[in-house]
């Protein structure tokens, strides 16, 4: 059966859920997960067949590049929960593409790692949230509904609301610097932080060595540190 037929799915400027007029049901919402493991993407599936009533349609990638082209494919994602760690990407290169490739997507993280500052950077890139693996199943529901529906649920539909897409951190002078770096900075900050040499960033983003050198230069200056081994200190 037609799924989108049977729920009379449209779309709609305000996000709001369409009520098929055959069925009286509101439309499905539709959300990518990107992740390797099986068993994750069952659970969370499995968990969330529905939230406050409005149906969820789950469409699953094991990839980065399977999730790009099943984006671009199905044309009408609401949302998008995507991995850290994928077999074809390293940490944020994976947010940095697939936003590069469809900057108008709505994408939150989804990972195990709550460092403060892979959350900042996240946010920087353009994520539209930071969903941590660990968290509750209540509130894993409130956070999904806050990405689906970021004016708010309609009718609030039995949920709390207001939940925060980004974890909390206590306010940081220096993570606050790294915040107002541009996205070219903050590439070349994710090598350096990653073990990368200046050779090795040349590689992973077609920059000359020198400019290369001029970003880590002015990357120690902007955090007030005087050499990269002490900026890579900062975040361990």
């Amino acid at each position: 059966m037609d799924t989108t037929a049977s729920f009379g799915r449209t779309s709609t400027m305000s996000g709001m859920p369409v009520v098929s007029k055959a069925t009286d049901r509101p439309a499905a919402r539709k959300l990518l997960l990107v992740d390797d493991h099986e068993l994750v993407r069952f659970g969370i599936r499995a968990l969330h067949t529905e939230i406050g009533g409005v149906p969820i349609e789950w469409v699953e990638a094991c990839s980065l590049q399977e999730a790009i082209e099943l984006y671009g494919r199905e044309g009408d994602v609401d949302a998008v929960l995507l991995d850290l760690n994928l077999p074809d990407c390293k940490g944020l290169q994976g947010l940095r593409q697939f936003l590069q490739t469809h900057p108008r997507a709505r994408v939150a993280v989804f990972s195990a790692t709550q460092d403060e500052f892979v959350v900042r950077q996240a946010r920087a890139l353009g994520a539209s949230g930071y969903v941590s693996k660990s968290t509750l199943v209540t509130q894993l529901r409130e956070t999904l509904a806050t990405l689906l529906w970021p004016a708010g649920v309609p009718d609030n539909r039995g949920l709390a609301g207001g939940s925060t897409l980004f974890p909390r951190f206590p306010s940081s002078s220096m993570f606050d610097r790294v915040a107002e770096l541009g996205p070219r900075h903050l590439e070349i900050l994710e090598l350096v932080l990653s073990g990368c040499a200046n050779q090795e960033i040349c590689t992973a983003t077609g920059l000359s060595l020198g400019t290369v050198k001029n970003y880590v230069s002015s990357l120690l200056l902007a955090l007030d540190v005087t050499s990269r081994s002490h900026m890579i200190s900062l975040f361990r």
